[in-house]
């Protein structure tokens, strides 16, 4: 599975560049700045690009800005973001397309090698990787009583934030100790609420709910 990276601090990006390939990745490029990254993203044809949001020159959205470019242009490329703070704005334009392939994740809460490498496979695969504070701010911007999210119970609402970190049926179940049928029940009843067509998909059907919340639909 080859990685473009995209990481202005040497020590971590060094750091992630060793991580991955001792877990099977092949680096096709590590860079640290904007310009590196729009080329690599388009010279080097990744599999999943793993980028942070603020790169030089400017260290404000170059690293978002150039992924986005990216994905326009290659509709689906897998993205995972890792970023210091909650940028409600990029994960919105990640999420709007719904086609699959985003994750944002919260540097500091990456707690461990494994935790990071499933995130950047299910991602490359087509799945979400969503850091349960990004979704919790989404899903906020949405929970006003005339919203779609107020017509969801407060155990419906836990589902829908675990299911947009990507997680399946049996490990909802697992998280909240309830049985694998319940979810389902759960998951139907939130589709149901939302005026959303239930599909089996289980990673595009998250990114559906997160857009019809984040836009309105």
């Amino acid at each position: 599975m080859r990685v473009v990276l995209a990481e202005d601090l040497f020590l971590l990006r060094d750091g992630l560049v060793r991580l991955l390939q001792a877990h099977g990745f092949e680096i096709a490029a590590a860079v640290e700045s904007g310009p590196e990254l729009a080329a690599a993203l388009a010279e080097r044809d990744p599999d999943v690009a793993v980028v942070d949001v603020r790169l030089p020159p400017t260290h404000t959205d170059e690293g978002l800005q150039c992924a986005l470019d990216a994905r326009r242009k290659r509709p689906g490329l897998p993205v995972l973001v890792l970023s210091q703070h909650v940028e409600q704005l990029y994960a919105r334009e990640l999420l709007a397309d719904g086609t699959g392939g985003v994750g944002y994740l919260l540097k500091d809460r990456v707690f461990d090698a494994e935790q990071f490498v499933d995130a950047v496979r299910r991602v490359a695969a087509g799945g979400t990787a969503m850091d349960p504070q990004v979704i919790q701010q989404l899903l906020a911007r949405r929970s006003g009583d005339d919203r779609p999210l107020a017509r969801l119970t407060p155990r419906e609402r836990e589902v829908l934030e675990l299911m947009a970190q990507g997680r399946s049926n049996a490990a909802i179940a697992g998280k909240l100790v309830v049985t694998e049928r319940a979810i389902a029940k759960h998951t139907a009843n939130i589709f149901a609420k939302l005026g959303l067509e239930v599909s089996d998909d289980d990673n595009r059907r998250v990114l559906a709910v997160l857009a019809y919340l984040d836009h309105g639909r």
